[in-house]
């Protein structure tokens, strides 16, 4: 039997999915898929121009309506 040893054990590994086969995404991902800034995105999702999800205490984007989102005409600015 051999004995334990810390340093050889792997640490888990994350499944790392692409956003466009996800469900939900978070406000940072959201942000970069839709190339503005985090600010600009909490400012679309304060003005309810774009439903998010709670899921415990994480705020998550779902990918059907950034989509949605991104096909419409926005003239307005989005941060004064």
């Amino acid at each position: 039997m051999q004995a334990f040893n810390g340093a050889q054990k792997k640490p888990p590994s994350r499944a790392t999915i692409p956003a466009e086969a996800k469900l939900l995404v978070s406000r940072e991902e959201a942000a970069q898929l839709l190339s503005i800034s985090q600010r600009g995105l909490d400012y679309l999702i304060a003005n309810r121009r774009l439903p998010t999800r709670r899921i415990g205490g994480r705020v998550l984007v779902p990918m059907s309506e950034l989509r949605k989102y991104a096909r419409g005409d926005h003239p307005e600015n989005i941060v004064a």
